[in-house]
């Protein structure tokens, strides 16, 4: 079981670690972790199931398809 540091998952998600630092004391996500002591680690496959469940089933927009604002 591999554990990366906040910095290292920030990396790996390419996010700021801050911006995971806020998710896990808000809770905006269920992104699991460890806390070891003081420390947080995230485990590689939680991290990539994270991923996983963001995944959209929605088809993307076609370019030039977007939606004109009303006047």
């Amino acid at each position: 079981m591999e554990l990366l540091t906040t910095k290292e998952a920030a990396l790996f998600l390419r996010m700021t670690a801050g911006t995971l630092n806020v998710w896990r004391s808000n809770r905006r996500y269920p992104l699991r972790f460890v806390k070891v002591g003081r420390s947080v680690r995230y485990r590689r496959e939680d991290l990539l199931t994270f991923l996983n469940s963001r995944n959209s089933d929605a088809p993307a927009p076609r370019p030039g398809t977007r939606k004109k604002k009303a006047a």
